[in-house]
């Protein structure tokens, strides 16, 4: 299978350019790592990259006390990294702790601002695909698993299809999940281009927690994410 051989061929690469620029990136202030930026393939089409929530928002509470932005920006920062490797124009909503709102005294209506400050952004990218990352989480802590929601038209259906079955392949083995339309979700509903929104997995769960917190996991995580977009992509 093509995106087997290229999962298989980006986690040495990842890995590679990783130490490569590491005394460049560590060199930076910047939360955006240096490998994006020396990426020598030609860029393609852009892919939005959104961490969920960040700043005031931080989204839910983990089993141990993480917030959800924080983990979200930890894989977005890295999914970034793979798909400048890959050629791709890209797009953080993000690259730090923050929130993108522009008006608001509350914080309701701050993050009614965040919300739409992010659809505008993907909205103004005319050749734009949008990857959200998220993490999941439920009072009960058996429930486990990645999870893909995907926007209203048919190409993010059938992105989310293929991201929904590479997800369970190679990190969710036996898992049932299916992918699902992102109905109640304001930025999905309100975008204008193709988009999947990822919940990763359950934070409340405490494996998979732990796996979720792990940079090896996370690494793993994104590689699968960007050979599965670079896959569809490629045949769209």
């Amino acid at each position: 299978m093509k995106t087997k051989r290229l999962l298989r061929s980006l986690l040495p690469v990842y890995v590679f350019c990783l130490g490569a620029l590491l005394l460049s990136a560590l060199g930076s202030s910047r939360a955006v790592t240096a490998i994006t930026q020396n990426a020598p393939l030609p860029q393609r089409r852009c892919v939005i990259i959104d961490a969920g929530h960040g700043g005031e928002d931080g989204g839910a509470t983990s089993c141990t006390g993480v917030l959800e932005s924080q983990i979200n920006l930890e894989i977005a920062l890295r999914l970034n990294d793979l798909l400048g490797l890959l050629g791709y124009d890209t797009r953080m909503v993000r690259t730090t702790d923050t929130s993108v709102y522009t008006q608001g005294a509350t914080i309701a209506a701050k993050k009614a601002s965040d919300l739409k400050e992010r659809v505008k952004l993907v909205n103004s990218e005319p050749n734009a695909l949008l990857i959200s990352i998220h993490q999941n989480t439920f009072p009960d802590s058996r429930y486990s698993g990645a999870q893909v929601f995907f926007a209203r038209d048919t190409e993010s259906r059938a992105l989310a299809k293929a991201l929904q079955a590479a997800l369970v392949e190679y990190l969710n083995p036996g898992s049932q999940r299916q992918p699902k339309r992102a109905t109640g979700i304001y930025l999905m509903e309100h975008i204008d281009r193709p988009g999947a929104l990822i919940e990763c997995g359950f934070l409340s769960n405490p494996e998979e927690e732990a796996r979720l917190r792990d940079p090896d996991y996370q690494r793993a995580l994104c590689c699968v994410i960007a050979a599965t977009v670079s896959n569809f992509l490629d045949q769209t």
